[in-house]
């Protein structure tokens, strides 16, 4: 038997484990799932999404609870243009979900950024509830202007570690990475310093919000209706809205335009704009959450990484992976020299 086979043998066991019975198939549903292994699963008219998520040893965030979580509150609180939540499996690492029929959202429009705005200001308003406060942190929250930094230098010295043995990212990380670090992290101090704005000080609890992470148009589904569903909450949790917002315009798996980026942080302005400070913030610290990006980018390179992406279903040239994340990321660069062109 080959590791597909026992893995799939497994996935149905497991499937068969949570809908307490025999399943007609189950197949593998790659294209909805590039961190976690996602198939797809049929009983007589029933059809489900069976998602394994990486064991502790692989990843130590408690990716399936937490997923679990985000969608029985949303779930339960009226927010349903996402995954109805059936069952877990926490001792094998599987939670079976509802099957949504949809496409991919591959050319966003202005509607489309209307329809996330409605839905991170539906989660939004759940920050009120006695319950939200069961809630972890979103995975790498980032709540102080010092977080951001460390998570930026853990990044890199993770890829100094392995910098000798690839010789394209010492100069990148020399010669790009690590002086843009140091410019941006100073201006960001200064800027902070001057709007009286402690930078390693967490941001008040009630200008925080629910960050559905990882949150954009290549994790959510275009339904026969037209409206949006959006999937993927294993990274759920409180943070501060500045990262949301800023991940949402950097991601690179999405395409957006500058005027679409305008209208997107508009709408997240007038949602968060009860914080005083949010747009202060987030003018300092875009710059570094573009250089987080390029670390994210970069993580092609690390080889436990890269494992996962394998056993995942992902690209098996990892030489061509490499070459690939050092374009994006010098592209990435050069636009963050520049500065965006969205801010109205």
């Amino acid at each position: 038997m080959t590791l597909a086979d026992a893995e799939l043998a497994a996935a149905r066991a497991a499937a068969e484990a949570l809908v307490d019975g025999a399943i007609d198939s189950i197949e593998r549903a790659a294209t909805l799932g590039r961190n976690s292994n996602v198939f797809s699963v049929r009983r007589g008219a029933q059809r489900f999404v069976l998602k394994r998520y990486p064991s502790a040893a692989e990843d130590p965030r408690k990716r399936l609870e937490t997923e679990l979580g985000a969608l029985e509150l949303m779930t339960r609180h009226g927010i349903r243009n996402v995954p109805w939540p059936i069952a877990g499996d926490v001792a094998r690492g599987y939670a079976l979900l509802e099957w949504i029929d949809g496409e991919p959202v591959t050319m966003p429009t202005a509607g489309d950024i209307d329809a996330a705005i409605s839905f991170l200001a539906a989660v939004d308003r759940l920050r009120l509830l006695e319950e939200a406060r069961l809630q972890p942190l979103a995975s790498e929250a980032c709540l102080s202007g010092v977080e951001v930094v460390a998570q930026i230098e853990r990044r890199l010295s993770r890829l100094d570690s392995i910098a000798e043995s690839e010789p394209a990212l010492r100069p990148l990380i020399e010669d790009e990475l690590r002086p843009l670090l140091a410019i941006f992290d100073a201006e960001a101090k200064a800027g902070y310093a001057e709007a009286k704005i402690g930078f390693a000080m967490a941001i008040a609890p009630e200008n925080r919000t629910l960050c559905p992470s990882d949150f954009g148009f290549h994790n959510s589904l275009r339904m026969p209706s037209g409206t949006l569903c959006f999937i993927d909450f294993d990274y759920f949790g409180w943070d501060d809205p500045v990262k949301l917002v800023a991940d949402f315009l950097l991601h690179p798996g999405m395409n957006l335009s500058d005027a679409l980026k305008r209208q997107f942080f508009v709408g997240a302005s007038d949602l968060y704009g009860r914080d005083m400070e949010f747009g202060v913030r987030f003018r300092l610290l875009f710059p570094l959450f573009g250089l987080r990006w390029c670390m994210i980018l970069l993580n092609e390179f690390l080889p436990e990484r890269w494992s996962v992406r394998r056993r995942v279903g992902g690209q098996s040239d990892w030489g061509k992976a490499k070459q690939r994340q050092l374009v994006r990321v010098h592209q990435f660069v050069q636009t963050m020299k520049i500065g965006p062109a969205f801010f109205p």
